[in-house]
């Protein structure tokens, strides 16, 4: 009876996991770029209870005599499938469609990677513009570089057509590419990329190395929407009704914990 606690308690501690990435996704329901978390379990060893064999001429059983020892969470893992479409009055607003992802430079020199395109244009060195991310990150060109414009430019007339390129209108207003591009890469197990924060990522080596979009023809290109922002794939709906499967749980599993402690209860009494 003992080990039905034990049991019962691991139960209780990876549904308040489960509850707690469900917390996470109701919480970033509006994030741009978010993806919805799952937690996911397995179980714990088994003991044997009996021998293979319970005869005196050493037959096997057909059957084993096991019992389960728990749970534990064993990942939680990212769900990434396409975010709805939001549009945005931000021109430098871009929405991913397909597997790519944008690529940052970190504060460290490192590359991080994110499906939120909420960008701007901020100063740079010899008063440049340069594009980056709401904290300020610079966004990375096809050829992994900062994208920094000259001051020729004005940034409010810049565009961006499906390939990821930038654009400027000509003498006839015309737009023509500059020959700069904005980098998308994909990973050939995104949902193994390690969590930097909400939306950006890094590689490792369960993710694979970066595949570059401009350089790599053996993955479908993905295409780039300016003037529109990816929505968090959280569903309300679905977490809802999660959240209530992972309460119940952790309600039975309490139960399993009274009900333990009640039989030892009676066991104890039993002298008296």
């Amino acid at each position: 009876m003992v080990r039905s606690l034990w049991t019962a308690a691991t139960g209780m501690i990876s549904q308040q996991t489960n509850v707690d990435t469900i917390a996470n996704n109701l919480a970033n329901v509006n994030t741009t770029g978010y993806k919805s978390e799952v937690a996911e379990f397995k179980s714990l060893l088994y003991q044997t209870m009996q021998t293979k064999t319970t005869t005196a001429n050493g037959e096997n059983k057909p059957v084993s005599a096991q019992v389960g020892l728990g749970v534990r969470n064993s990942a939680i893992t990212s769900v990434f499938k396409q975010g709805s479409m939001l549009a945005s009055e931000s021109d430098t607003a871009f929405a991913i469609q397909g597997d790519g992802f944008f690529a940052v430079r970190g504060e460290d020199g490192q590359t991080y990677y994110t499906r939120n395109g909420n960008f701007l244009f901020t100063t740079a060195a010899n008063n440049q513009m340069m594009l980056a991310n709401s904290d300020g990150l610079p966004v990375l060109s096809s050829a992994g570089n900062p994208i920094i414009l000259p001051t020729t430019y004005m940034t409010s007339r810049l565009g961006i057509n499906a390939q990821g390129e930038l654009t400027y209108p000509d003498a006839n207003n015309n737009p023509q590419t500059i020959g700069v591009a904005i980098g998308l890469f994909q990973f050939t197990n995104p949902s193994g990329l390690e969590k930097v924060d909400s939306t950006m990522y890094a590689v490792s080596p369960a993710s694979g190395a970066a595949i570059n979009e401009a350089t790599n023809n053996n993955v479908e290109k993905s295409k780039v929407l300016q003037g529109y922002l990816e929505g968090s794939s959280v569903q309300v709906a679905d977490e809802m009704v999660n959240l209530i499967v992972a309460q119940r749980a952790y309600e039975m599993n309490s139960k399993a914990i009274t009900t333990t402690d009640e039989m030892l209860q009676q066991a104890n009494q039993l002298k008296r």
